[in-house]
């Protein structure tokens, strides 16, 4: 039995006070800045208080408008609604493919059945950006630029994701499957009424990952949009960081970057306890 020592715990508690401190510091000076005039950002030192244009920064930024020296700005909440309908077709649809191919894995005898897993997995050295070229000459014969469907398909197809599963349904009693097959349920039954229930935490897991994952993709969508209405939130933040014409509006900056940080926060934090069991737990 190991025996709780009271100077052990505080400094632990310090330890992560302060990296709580550190990864938050940055967060909060985003935030403070979103809510100030671009004049009063550049000022040395910047106030870490909070200033009073907030409301004005917020609502050019989500509906669009001119910033005070004339550039324009692009509405972010319909960038938003992109980046949204992409994570969760990429997510959706990550998880949906991973676990029929996982389950055909495991539960059917067909020939060259580990090799083929084998290929799956080794595409996990093969990432979009060493595959970019051929993907997008792919995307751009299907007609598929400057389309959701050319935002998300190619970006579908994950070898993590049926690892995971496969080792999951692996550690699944072989006695469920007999039980099932006696009681004369259907392969599909057995998936959709055992598997699918027992793989929630797991699933739920891979839902932050992968929804934070497709939210964030930058080189892809930079790669086959040109049209604004297509333009993801990622993409949104870099344009205004670079504007080649002006001096960027820092305030505007800022809250686009609060703004993209607010849906991957949300499923985290509503999705914690599963995502968190989904990645310990070891009796399923």
């Amino acid at each position: 039995m190991i025996e709780r020592s009271p100077v052990l715990d505080v400094v632990s508690h310090l330890v992560l006070g302060l990296g709580v401190l550190v990864i938050a510091f940055p967060v909060y000076v985003t935030l403070v800045a979103s809510t100030q005039t671009s004049q009063e950002i550049v000022q040395a030192p910047m106030s870490l208080l909070p200033g009073g244009n907030m409301l004005e920064t917020y609502r050019v930024a989500l509906v669009g408008g001119e910033t005070s020296y004339g550039a324009k700005v692009a509405p972010v909440g319909r960038m938003m609604w992109v980046s949204l309908v992409s994570a969760l077709v990429i997510t959706i649809g990550k998880i949906a493919i991973s676990l029929l191919s996982a389950f055909a894995f495991v539960y059917f005898r067909f020939p060259g059945r580990s090799l083929c897993f084998w290929l799956v997995f080794v595409t996990l050295m093969l990432p979009v950006e060493v595959r970019i070229f051929p993907t997008y000459k792919v995307v751009s014969d299907l007609g598929m630029l400057n389309t959701y469907a050319g935002l998300t398909i190619p970006l579908i197809a994950s070898a993590t994701a049926t690892f995971l599963f496969r080792q999951f349904f692996l550690s699944v009693p072989d006695e469920l499957a007999e039980a099932a097959r006696v009681d004369g349920a259907s392969p599909m039954r057995f998936f959709f009424d055992i598997l699918l229930p027992m793989s929630r935490t797991t699933i739920a897991a891979l839902f932050v990952i992968q929804f934070i994952y497709g939210w964030n993709q930058y080189l892809w969508p930079l790669l086959i949009t040109t049209k604004e209405s297509f333009y993801t939130v990622v993409m949104a933040v870099s344009r205004q960081a670079n504007a080649v014409d002006a001096t960027p509006s820092w305030n505007l900056l800022m809250a686009m970057a609060m703004l993209a940080m607010v849906p991957p926060v949300a499923v985290v934090v509503f999705m914690q306890r599963l995502f968190v069991r989904g990645l310990v737990e070891t009796e399923k």
